[in-house]
């Protein structure tokens, strides 16, 4: 459950807390500006929208926070969606499992899938998720693109390319960008329309990074072969979100992350950097350093 922010603030001043750390709450300005004793606040994820930065630093609390904490979970993730996909697992699990398997072939023909090995993955956003994929698909025969204008020395496995190409000549197709301006509507109505027939998108990033209206279009009417989404415009999924009603996609409830690996790497991390902060060390992963040096100084 998320801490009411009038609470939290009520509770940091009263216990005279040092050190806050949060996952999946807010800390917002005035939680910040009223604090009397907090001097760091971690974030257990690497995204650090979460916390008003700036107010931290004007008020020389420093922040730290757990970049590529989930690198390999989501990596792997987007791969068993890819997998699924292709070999149609969840239709085939609810047709044995209700009772529908009943001629011993019929299920050979009519959920045939394909195979990974062969095909090109075309991966946008090559950051720590991004890298991490492409590592673990080319161990299965895929052929790697990425489109990242961003990226330095990309792995020698991958082809970068320019978006338009590779929405055009990619099989799969996995979207691992953060939301920002450059990427709100990224793969838009135009982009969506230069997939093949045979192609599957999969978006384990951020639901406003794909338009929503057009994808749905392209869903029903069949012009790619499916898609998979492990994250949408609200936590939890809308009941008339859409989505719900194609029967090409597969829905997962935004677990991408959900390891026990992922805690105890994030876990490391914010122990790792409190210890340094409060052995009078520069954290490893600040994210402010203004606050550093005015904290240090």
């Amino acid at each position: 459950m998320l801490a009411d922010p009038d609470e939290l603030t009520s509770r940091l001043n009263s216990e005279k807390f040092d050190v806050l750390v949060i996952e999946a709450d807010f800390v917002f300005e005035e939680t910040i500006r009223d604090s009397t004793s907090l001097k760091l606040i971690g974030i257990c994820r690497s995204s650090t929208n979460a916390v008003d930065i700036d107010t931290a630093t004007e008020a020389g609390i420093s922040v730290v926070n757990a970049p590529r904490r989930n690198a390999q979970a989501v990596a792997e993730h987007a791969l068993g969606l890819m997998m699924a996909l292709a070999r149609n697992i969840p239709a085939s699990h609810e047709y044995t499992k209700q009772g529908h398997w009943q001629d011993p072939t019929e299920p050979y023909l009519s959920m045939r899938g394909v195979e990974l090995g062969g095909k090109t993955l075309g991966i946008i956003g090559l950051g720590a998720i991004g890298r991490h994929l492409a590592k673990i698909v080319t161990g299965i025969g895929m052929s790697v693109v990425a489109y990242d204008p961003y990226a330095s020395d990309p792995p020698q496995v991958v082809q970068m390319s320019e978006l338009g190409k590779l929405m055009s000549t990619s099989d799969f197709i996995s979207v691992h960008v953060p939301l920002n301006s450059d990427t709100d509507s990224l793969v838009d109505a135009g982009m969506l329309s230069r997939m093949k027939q045979s192609s599957y998108l999969i978006n384990c990033s951020d639901s406003a990074v794909i338009e929503l209206e057009p994808l749905v279009g392209i869903l029903r009417d069949k012009k790619i072969a499916g898609a998979a989404f492990d994250v949408f415009e609200t936590h939890p999924i809308a009941p008339d979100n859409p989505l719900l009603k194609l029967d090409n996609v597969i829905l997962t409830p935004h677990i991408g992350g959900a390891t026990d690996e992922t805690i105890e790497r994030h876990s490391r991390m914010m122990t790792d950097d409190i210890i340094r902060f409060l052995d009078g060390q520069r954290p490893v992963n600040l994210v402010n350093p203004e606050a550093w040096e005015e904290h240090d100084s």
